[in-house]
Parts: C-alpha cells; sequence; structure tokens
C-alpha cells in the first residue's frame, strides 16, 4: 500500500504536468526532500522561445522541448543530495543522467501502460540500468493504488 504522501506528490506531478502545452505529452516532476516539494517541472519549450508546439514537426519539438525533470532540476537553483523525484512518466537516459549527477536518489513512478512501453522500453532500460549502476532506487507505483484522473 503506497503511503498519502505518495499519492499527494504524484497528484502534484500530474498537476504540474497539466500546464504543458504539448498537445500530445504531458509530463510533470516535483521534486521533494522528506514531506517537502522543492522544486516542480513540466516539459515545454524555454522562456522566450516561440510556443509553437501545436504547429512544430516532432523533430523540431523534439530538438526545443525541456523535459519536466530538467525544469525541475533546473529551477530548484539548490543542492539536490538525497532528494526524491516523481515523474508521470518514466526519466529518459538524458534526465536519468542529470537525476544522477545532481545527487536525487529516489525515482517514484507510476507502472507504465503496454502502449508506452511498446514506444519507450529501449529507453526505460537505459534509464534503469543507469539508475542501477548509480545507486538511484526507482519504485513503480501501483496504478491500481493512485487515483485516477477524472
Amino acid at each position: 500500500m503506497i503511503s498519502k504522501w505518495a499519492v499527494r506528490f504524484f497528484q502534484m506531478a500530474e498537476l504540474v504536468g497539466s500546464w504543458s502545452k504539448d498537445p500530445s505529452t504531458q509530463v510533470g516532476a516535483v521534486i521533494t526532500k522528506g514531506n517537502r516539494i522543492v522544486s516542480v517541472g513540466f516539459n515545454g519549450y524555454p522562456h522566450g522561445i516561440s510556443d509553437s508546439a501545436a504547429t512544430d514537426d516532432r523533430e523540431m519539438k523534439l530538438l526545443k522541448t525541456l523535459h519536466a525533470e530538467e525544469n525541475a532540476i533546473l529551477f530548484a537553483k539548490r543542492d539536490l543530495s538525497d532528494c526524491d523525484i516523481w515523474v508521470t512518466h518514466f526519466p529518459c537516459p538524458n534526465c536519468a543522467a542529470k537525476i544522477i549527477q545532481t545527487g536525487i536518489t529516489h525515482v517514484y513512478c507510476p507502472e507504465q501502460s503496454e502502449d508506452f512501453l511498446s514506444r519507450w522500453g529501449e529507453k526505460i532500460k537505459i534509464s534503469a540500468d543507469m539508475f542501477e549502476q548509480s545507486g538511484v532506487n526507482v519504485t513503480w507505483l501501483p496504478l491500481s493504488e493512485l487515483p485516477t484522473k477524472d
């Protein structure tokens, strides 16, 4: 059974993710230390860049977009050693590297859907291997224990 705090932080990550203007994938991240929120982030273009996510082609969008984890790390402006990160989607290898490098010690993520795994399974394996090698713990939150978005 996951804790009330786990549910709260995951719901916060979902809420923050909803702020993304990306029409196809909204991702949220919340960095915590204990039961305190340190920083939040969502996927999107950098400040001052034309917000053309709805019209840019996929390749251009991927080049311009900062991931939720990156934004949360950048906005924190503090030491993140021994912090946790709660994400709505499992981190890609580039974000996994940044999580490891900042000293975040625990990643919480919901179990991923078959559709998500079919598209991103190889990258998930790379990130999971990186986390294992570096000693970053990963907890998969059971979908059955998370509130549904209705």
